[in-house]
């Protein structure tokens, strides 16, 4: 977004419009409406436009960005936010609806490679191709920290484009500490880079790649909305009965470091919400698992919950019981005048009055019957009416 934003600077001052930017992580409200006040007068005496970016714009609290909605509105100011959030949940929804939402994509893997090329060609460092027999040699120098020349191999790269997850800055810095890393070993490698003879140099290969980016490929964030994301895949997976993709989603999740606990918690609802009557161990298996989790943790709880998920995607699926309650929270909500009393053969009468009032007479115990016994138990309104069944829309 940084990047983007000082392309539309440059291209604004050959227009003559002026370009502020402020970030969000240090500016306040008063640096806002001063950058504001300057643009008003900006405009009333010179003509001159205004645009103001605001980088990391979800760092401003709700009262914050309403500063801007006037001014916006009335064209003070032309705003640019930049933010790695959703921003349906990180701005002000008054302001998004004056804003026109731009999504930036993450990065193609060929794209990734081409940029990875173009940082190894300005390094000067070599690419060793598939076979070891030939190398894409780039321009300029080798490394001036070395006297040998830094070679990485081709598989190294590619690999590296695929771990970075379409991040630029990701891949880049894994280039770097990778050859940083064996430059300050210095061990070097006989390597056949042509056709008759060898030298020797320092070779990076996929395992220093690897290393240099140790867990930093799998991009999760636990607030954001990647949580949410995943555990709705998560859901869903398990809901079609696929074990693979709800394994999947669980280590996306685990790996990435979430709480195990609020897996677990979320186990416990889908066994009664998408299983229920078809399995009842589920809800059994659920808790059994959140305890387990709770008493050891991670990572050693991590094939608990394994072992209970692989058994919900595998277990029968039912939403009687889910869509039964829906339908009575319906039938509260949808209720027009007082609820109907509870009728007086259900109520307990642990008191003369209340025995005097009718509470509890004609009430028949079920277990002194050996028949099915013919008793009402809602109300006089609601008689005969089957929740488990489906309600008209």
């Amino acid at each position: 977004q940084t990047t983007l934003a000082h392309i539309i600077a440059n291209s604004s001052k050959k227009n003559g419009t002026r370009f502020v930017t402020l970030s969000a992580t240090s500016a306040k409200t008063n640096d806002v409406r001063d950058v504001i006040s300057q643009a008003q007068n900006e405009k009333r005496l010179f003509k001159r436009k205004t645009i103001l970016f605001i980088d990391e714009i979800h760092r401003f609290n709700k009262s914050q960005q309403d500063t801007f909605l006037p001014h916006v509105e009335c064209g003070t100011v032309t705003l640019i936010g930049a933010t790695t959030e959703n921003p349906s949940f990180q701005v002000n929804a008054a302001l998004l609806s004056r804003c026109r939402v731009i999504v930036l994509e993450k990065l193609s893997v060929e794209a990734m490679e081409a940029i990875l090329m173009r940082a190894v060609r300005s390094l000067g460092v070599q690419v060793l191709g598939q076979g070891d027999q030939h190398s894409s040699f780039a321009s300029g120098s080798s490394s001036e920290s070395s006297e040998f020349p830094v070679y990485i191999e081709e598989k190294a790269l590619n690999t590296l484009a695929y771990l970075c997850d379409g991040d630029a800055r990701t891949g880049l810095n894994g280039l770097q500490l990778a050859v940083q890393a064996r430059l300050a070993v210095g061990k070097t490698t006989p390597l056949n880079i042509t056709k008759g003879g060898s030298a020797d140099g320092i070779l990076v290969t996929e395992e220093h790649v690897k290393e240099g980016l140790q867990r930093s490929h799998i991009l999760y964030d636990r607030a954001g909305e990647e949580h949410y994301n995943c555990i709705s895949a998560l859901h869903k997976s398990m809901r079609g009965s696929d074990e693979n993709a709800s394994l999947y989603w669980l280590g996306r999740m685990l790996e990435g470091g979430e709480d195990p606990l609020y897996v677990a918690r979320r186990l416990v609802r889908f066994a009664s919400e998408d299983i229920g009557l078809a399995d009842p161990l589920a809800l059994t298996q659920a808790v059994a698992a959140y305890q387990g989790c709770h008493f050891i943790g991670m990572p050693e709880c991590e094939v608990i919950l394994a072992q209970c998920v692989v058994y919900f995607a595998r277990a029968p699926k039912s939403i009687e019981v889910y869509r039964a309650y829906s339908n009575v929270k319906e039938c509260l909500r949808m209720h027009t005048g007082p609820l109907p009393p509870v009728p007086l053969h259900l109520r307990n009468a642990p008191t003369r009055l209340m025995k005097n009032l009718g509470y509890g007479k004609g009430y028949k115990y079920n277990p002194m019957y050996k028949e099915p016994v013919e008793q009402d138990y809602l109300p006089e309104e609601l008689k005969g009416t089957d929740f488990f069944k489906e309600q008209k829309t």
